[in-house]
């Protein structure tokens, strides 16, 4: 099928590629180049110093950060893929005519500012903190918020995209309980959805920073603003692996897509085989 009038050549593609990718890689590379600096010339000095025993007092901050932001992706992902996308299956599926409220109040936290949204997160916390202790994973529940307007129209989208009811039926009329239903049907065809989700996750817990500073907890953002006071590389060095570890999530985003046009038809068609 030939290309519709309206669509650019190939040359436009080209440079419009090209510009993007500049657009995201000129920083990248200004970050590198600038972690590299030594003097008046470049050597890996600045990296090195990351496994200096001398240092470590000065980089613990930023290694216990990024430990505990790891700690609120994990938590973070599992609030997302174990509470919010099993509540939207059931809004489909079960409650459609709720499905304008649910989305109305999925989308709300969007329009929120995150200051204000930690004014009213701050009596709660005192509680949070009184049963769940101070803990920088307890942010994982403010963040669950903050990232739901995101994750809800990754998966809705997918849901949107597949006959959900049509499937939940076959697999229903086989005798498949509810739980197999969700993990070994439905699951399987909205791997995209549930993967931008959780990319998209990872993504706002590692660049959140008003959320954590204003609730006094320790992660990798907030850490950086304390080590930049004494050491201006290693913030920048410590954002690269951020990057590095985002970026290999959307690899796994790609791969995991790539085979979900298959998964996605699977179940379906062996259901009426049966």
């Amino acid at each position: 099928m030939s290309a519709g009038p309206l669509a650019p050549s190939r040359a436009v593609r080209w440079v419009i590629g090209v510009v993007v990718g500049l657009f995201f890689l000129v920083p990248l590379v200004a970050t590198l180049l600038y972690t590299l600096r030594d003097g008046d010339g470049y050597s890996g000095a600045n990296w090195a110093r990351l496994l200096d025993p001398a240092s470590a007092s000065t980089l613990k901050p930023l290694w216990t950060g990024l430990g505990n932001s790891l700690v609120l992706v994990l938590v973070t992902v599992i609030i997302v893929l174990v509470l919010f996308a099993p509540t939207i299956i059931l809004v489909n599926l079960r409650f459609p005519r709720l499905k304008r409220a649910f989305e109305f109040v999925a989308l709300l936290p969007i329009s929120i500012p995150a200051i204000v949204l930690v004014v009213g997160l701050a009596p709660v916390y005192l509680q949070v903190s009184r049963t769940l202790g101070t803990g920088a994973w307890t942010l994982a529940f403010a963040y669950g918020v903050t990232v739901l307007p995101f994750a809800y129209r990754a998966i809705q989208a997918s849901v949107d995209a597949i006959d959900l009811r049509t499937l939940t039926e076959a697999a229903r009329s086989l005798g498949a309980g509810w739980i197999t239903v969700v993990l070994r049907v439905l699951a399987p065809n909205l791997r995209q959805g549930l993967l931008a989700a959780a990319l998209i996750s990872v993504a706002v817990v590692l660049g959140e920073f008003t959320i954590a500073s204003l609730l006094n907890r320790q992660v990798l953002q907030t850490a950086m603003i304390v080590v930049s006071k004494q050491d201006v590389y290693a913030p920048a060095i410590f954002t690269l692996l951020a990057l590095a570890l985002a970026f290999v999530f959307v690899l796994l985003l790609i791969i995991g897509g790539a085979g979900g046009g298959t998964a996605a038809r699977r179940p379906l068609r062996k259901a009426r085989k049966r």
